[in-house]
């Protein structure tokens, strides 16, 4: 048996030309313990963006031949029990994500420092007693997790202005016992989380720091019991309002010898204020405008959806993405028809007009799961096309031919309707598309339609969404990424305009006032595993390297 037959997630990712790969749990784990560690065919899939390997005890080491994986943005490496990495890590130049958490690192290489587009590391749960000197080189790094190791000190370099977009930093449960006063100069630091760890001072040049919204140094025996008492019972602004005081006084009883130092940090109170005027103001303009999205993983979703892939969709139209959404507000005045005209508007750009790739959506309640993307020949496909009785794909297509004939007679071709300009797509196909449900119904006919009964309405709570191609995954995921953005952009409107709801005539029942109170415009977006016959995953979407354009006024929680 060749090495890609005992590998079969490698097989058919090279097959595929696929840009993620999954590899996790016991059966994995299993093949990495009798073969002496990963297939060596993983590092010639150059095309991989996104490699997971987790959940394996028996993987102890990573070859050096991951260096040939440049394109990789997210090397997920965790819940195994590696003991080293190899230097050759700097290699990936591309990387923005490196999670080593949970293995048995004693020691991270040099070779990390060298990943300048690296804006996470974790890095937790490991047996680390130093980080490596020029990680202030990674000028994007904006999360860094060191928690529960036996760190005892920052690098000397740590505290530079070349991390001006660090803002997360969690180092609880290690041994670190001293912080040094150029913290000040990690100006992006919004979060700072030292718990359970040897320090006795915090410096007051901590309360320099413009954005710093959150802290957390309990578990520390400090010298100062005032502050210790504060530390496990007050909030951030509190403690920070004293460290300020607390280091105006000491340069007041230090004298005239020095007065330099004084005059010094009196300076740089000026540019603190300055700084945190400039902050706040930031910071408003970021509230007001900020989309949030929380990715909610398969993992911690226990009814997660998934949806079966058959192998004869391979040479009709291969690829499909899907995922859930919840928090979409589509009650309010016109927000169902905002969203419907995007969606629209979608399909005619990004979409090429449907040839390069199909959204479609539906309510989640009106779902019969598990689904499955199939194939049927014309005459067996079933559907209640939106807005019509239930027909077989040939008698849609010839009922929409005939509409199509009707109006061109008409000398109206402008007018013809969405759907009539489809056709052609699926001209000399023998098998059409289709998403079917657990009863047999076809709910979803790419290009075409999608089905009225899981059409979605103003009282739609959650939605399913699917994006389908011919062309590629990665299209797929674009289009989805796409159409997330928008409908957060969307949802923030709706949120801030308050409308009547069913102001356009669509609502179910009379109308009723606009609420009151604010409502969140936050977004949940639900993992959605498409898995093959087998139940081998082909994919997960939203992966760490989706929705991860550089949009400035979105969050993406992870």
């Amino acid at each position: 048996m060749g090495d890609m037959e005992k590998w079969p997630e490698i097989e058919k990712a090279a097959a595929g030309k696929r840009r993620e790969l999954v590899l996790q749990g016991a059966a994995v784990d299993g093949r990495i313990s009798s073969n002496g560690g990963l297939s060596s065919a993983i590092y010639s899939l150059t095309l991989l963006n996104y490699l997971e390997v987790s959940q394996c005890p028996s993987l102890t080491e990573i070859h050096e031949d991951i260096q040939h994986l440049t394109n990789l943005q997210s090397l997920i490496l965790c819940r195994n029990k590696l003991a080293s990495i190899p230097n050759v890590v700097g290699h990936l130049k591309s990387l923005k994500v490196l999670d080593l958490s949970v293995n048995n690192l004693g020691v991270l290489p040099e070779g990390i420092t060298q990943l300048k587009e690296l804006n996470t590391l974790n890095v937790s749960c490991n047996s680390l007693e130093v980080l490596p000197e020029g990680l202030s080189q990674c000028t994007k790094l904006s999360t860094i997790n060191i928690s529960k190791n036996h760190i005892t000190s920052f690098p000397a370099d740590f505290y530079s202005e070349r991390l001006d977009l660090l803002s997360t930093l969690v180092a609880s449960d290690n041994s670190i016992d001293q912080l040094s006063g150029d913290i000040h100069k990690l100006a992006a630091l919004k979060v700072l989380d030292l718990s359970n760890n040897k320090l006795s001072e915090i410096p007051s040049d901590l309360s320099d720091c413009p954005k710093l919204k959150e802290i957390n140094f309990k578990g520390n025996k400090l010298s100062d019991k005032r502050l210790e008492k504060m530390v496990n019972g007050c909030q951030t602004k509190s403690i920070l309002d004293y460290l300020r005081g607390k280091g105006k006084g000491r340069g007041d009883a230090d004298g005239d010898a020095d007065g330099a130092r004084n005059a010094d940090r009196g300076k740089r109170q000026q540019q603190r204020k300055k700084k945190e005027k400039v902050a706040e103001e930031q910071d408003e303009m970021e509230e007001l405008n900020k989309m949030v999205v929380r990715v909610l993983h398969v993992l911690d979703a226990p009814a997660a959806l998934t949806v079966k892939v058959s192998a004869e969709v391979k040479d009709v139209r291969p690829y499909l993405v899907c995922c859930v959404v919840r928090g979409m507000n589509l009650k309010p005045g016109n927000a169902l028809k905002r969203f419907l005209v995007a969606q629209t508007k979608l399909h005619d750009d990004l979409c090429g007009k449907r040839t390069t790739a199909t959204i479609a959506t539906h309510d989640v309640q009106l779902l019969k799961v598990p689904l499955t993307y199939d194939v049927k020949p014309p005459t067996q496909l079933k559907i209640v096309p939106l807005g019509r009785k239930e027909m077989t794909a040939v008698e849609l297509i010839r009922h929409l031919q005939l509409e199509a004939d009707e109006l061109r007679k008409q000398k109206k071709r402008q007018n013809v309707t969405g759907l009539h300009k489809y056709l052609q797509i699926l001209q000399g196909k023998a098998l059409y598309p289709c998403l079917v449900d657990a009863e047999g119904h076809v709910i979803s006919f790419p290009p075409i339609t999608n089905s009225e009964k899981t059409k979605i309405k103003k009282t739609t709570k959650e939605l399913f969404l699917e994006v389908t191609s011919a062309t590629s995954l990665q299209t797929c995921k674009d289009v989805m990424d796409a159409l997330i953005v928008k409908m957060a952009e969307l949802n923030k409107f709706t949120a801030e305009h308050r409308e009547e709801v069913g102001s356009d005539g669509e609502g179910d029942g009379p109308q009723e006032p606009a609420a009151s109170c604010e409502t969140s415009s936050e977004l949940i977006v639900e993992q959605v595993r498409t898995v093959d016959q087998d139940g081998n995953l082909k994919v997960v979407y939203p992966s760490k390297t989706d929705l991860s354009n550089d949009i400035s006024n979105l969050t993406v929680i992870w």
